[in-house]
């Protein structure tokens, strides 16, 4: 132990830790009760730790006795402790755990936190739980000793710019032997949480199913157990109610909300494991960070091994639980892990088996299958890029903002088909208002051809897959050539059928002469029924929508469009009438092309320009100067 490390020490919080404790001090929440369950789940973290360390290391354990958690209210120095006989945190670990967030997005949740009524829910699914006990503490003090070390260290805050870590005293050593106290200095308006009913009832709504015995020491009397400590996933379903299951998914996945699916099994034969995952009903904040990581805890014969072992793909990094095997040795590595053969039957199984039950959630029970579709119906939709032997199953899941309805699945697509059509369409865009307003949807819509609108980001990568359900393909409304003339038109479209005015190849060769090589080709328009242009993709390479996603992120240049045009247009007119070699013509060309780049979402190459040519253009149309 160095000087420096042996002195009191103040250091600031983290940037982001002192706004959000400066949102907790400050605010009252209408449900203060978290900053319990957060505290508790902690503390199970600790034992876990512990438990699985001292697989490979049983000293850790020098005593022998089991990893515990205690409560202890204290009405005369109005504090409540909570205690655990864990792993414990060193000096170190209690700088990095206690006065950093080391995760991505924090910014995001505390603006979130700071726009919301009702914070509590945020808290709990942003995982930031300790820093919740200042909406209670005016101060809080922890003593930690880590197992194995001889030191014992104590953090000390009052949640304002920082915060104070210097060596335990001899008494506070000695009274944490191993693992980690936390005192909270109660503020007045939270006298509450001194009530044994009040901390039973609180244990017994979010921590009944935590893995070790939590035990209530009250003032008068004695030390009581006061949380079930079962692993729930062990048991037989007959044993268990909806709100043991309820009760479970908050305690094991940190959640407010209530699941929308639950699946519990156990499975035997080659490969002994019980399963127990939620699919929960709201969508978490962390749900799109880079690393799509799981969120399934992996025990072995109900020793808690990892969070991170990729149960499950990433596609169903939403889905929380938990998996217990019965055949894993209990000292796998992270690098077994990655390589295990036994994991990875696992994973298959329990993959298959979650997708099969969502086809039934689907088909008997469909307000709670919308609600996952809902909240996670993007990440669902990452699957039929990633995993090939699963697409089928999961475009057959899938469901889709139309231009017929909402929620509408390929089934009912299919079923509606128009008189001779043979393809699904869809059009990708940035939002539904900007898709719904897209000229390429117009030849469709003169026909009543129903068409998928497709605006999450994912949407532009699982498309450029050649894909088809039952036998028809799908077909992009902004790639390739498209004939729609097989497809009647409706009644009301029929008699707009006449020759165009403008001559096709003489107009094109105009327009191709000014544009140059802005465009790849210029070709008359199918799509369109009454804009002037649009702009398409060849039938070969990315979608346009997918083009620009993978520019955006410097992954290569752009090809250039095709520009088609609606020859029926007195735009185009205009230009097929124009005096050859006259301004108008250029003028005209480019804004064809540039009406079309804006109805894309896209600037035009030279704004400026684009300017000065409309103010051309309008000027010469009102009979100006």
């Amino acid at each position: 132990m160095t000087t420096t490390d042996a002195a009191e020490t103040t250091q600031p919080f983290q940037a982001e830790v002192s706004e959000l404790l400066n949102l907790m001090v400050h605010s009252v929440y209408s449900e203060t009760d978290i900053f319990l369950r957060e505290l508790i789940s902690n503390a199970s973290d600790a034992c876990d730790k512990l438990r699985y360390e001292a697989i490979a290391k049983p000293e850790l354990i020098g005593d022998g006795a089991p990893p515990k958690i205690r409560i202890q209210p204290n009405k005369k120095s109005n504090t409540l402790t909570v205690d655990d006989t864990g792993i414990g945190m060193d000096r170190q670990e209690l700088i990095d755990n206690l006065g950093t967030i080391a995760r991505s997005g924090t910014k995001a949740f505390v603006a979130k936190l700071t726009e919301a009524k009702d914070g509590a829910s945020l808290i709990g699914q942003f995982g930031v739980g300790f820093y919740s006990a200042f909406m209670v503490a005016e101060r809080i003090v922890v003593t930690s000793h880590r197992a194995g070390s001889g030191e014992a260290w104590t953090w000390s805050s009052s949640g304002g710019a920082g915060f104070e870590v210097a060596p335990a005293s001899e008494e506070d050593a000695k009274r944490v032997a191993r693992g980690t106290e936390i005192v909270l200095h109660l503020k007045s308006d939270a006298a509450k949480y001194l009530e044994t009913y009040e901390i039973e009832r609180i244990v017994g709504a979010y921590s009944d199913n935590i893995q070790f015995p939590i035990e209530l020491v009250p003032e008068e009397g004695e030390p009581r157990q006061i949380n079930s400590a079962s692993a729930l996933w062990q048991r037989p379903k007959s044993e268990l109610k909806p709100e043991d299951y309820a009760q479970a998914y908050k305690s094991i996945a940190n959640a407010f909300d209530e699941p929308a699916m639950t699946l519990h099994y156990r499975a035997e034969g080659r490969y002994s494991y019980a399963v127990l995952l939620f699919a929960p009903s709201t969508k978490p904040f962390d749900l799109f960070e880079p690393a799509r990581k799981g969120k399934v805890k992996l025990y072995v014969r109900r020793v808690f091994i990892t969070d991170d072992a990729d149960l499950l793909p990433a596609y169903l990094r939403f889905i929380r639980g938990v998996i217990d095997s019965e055949d894993l040795p209990l000292n796998i590595s992270r690098e077994m892990l990655q390589n295990n053969p036994q994991l990875a039957q696992i994973r298959k199984a329990v993959t298959t088996r979650v997708i099969s039950e969502l086809e039934q959630l689907d088909e008997k029970e469909p307000e709670n299958f919308a609600k996952i579709w809902d909240a996670f119906g993007a990440l669902i939709k990452e699957g039929i890029y990633e995993d090939f032997e699963r697409r089928e199953k999961l475009l057959a899941l899938s469901r889709f903002s139309t231009t017929t309805g909402e929620r509408r699945s390929l089934k009912q697509y299919v079923a509606d088909f128009k008189p001779n059509q043979t393809e699904i369409y869809f059009l990708v865009g940035d939002s539904i208002d900007r898709v719904k307003s897209n000229p390429r949807l117009e030849a469709a819509r003169a026909r009543g051809i129903e068409v998928l609108l497709l605006t999450d980001p994912v949407d532009a990568f699982w498309t450029s897959m050649q894909l088809n359900y039952e036998g028809k393909p799908l077909k992009s409304l902004s790639q390739g050539d498209l004939n729609l003339d097989l497809i009647p038109l409706l009644e009301e479209h029929a008699k707009d059928k006449t020759e165009p005015a403008a001559d096709e190849a003489a107009t094109i060769a105009l327009i191709k002469a000014s544009l140059g090589e802005r465009v790849t080709d210029v070709k008359a328009s199918t799509r369109l029924t009454t804009s002037a242009s649009c702009l398409v993709a060849g039938s070969h390479g990315p979608d346009r929508a997918l083009e620009r996603i993978l520019s955006q992120q410097a992954r290569g240049a752009r090809t250039k469009p095709i520009l088609e045009i609606n020859l029926h247009h007195p735009l185009v007119t205009a230009i097929a009438t124009s005096e050859a070699g006259s301004k108008t013509i250029d003028d005209l060309a480019l804004l064809l092309l540039e009406q079309a780049q804006i109805l894309d979402g896209e600037l035009p190459e030279d704004p400026a320009a684009f300017t000065a040519r409309l103010n051309r253009l309008v000027l010469q149309g009102v009979g100006a100067n």
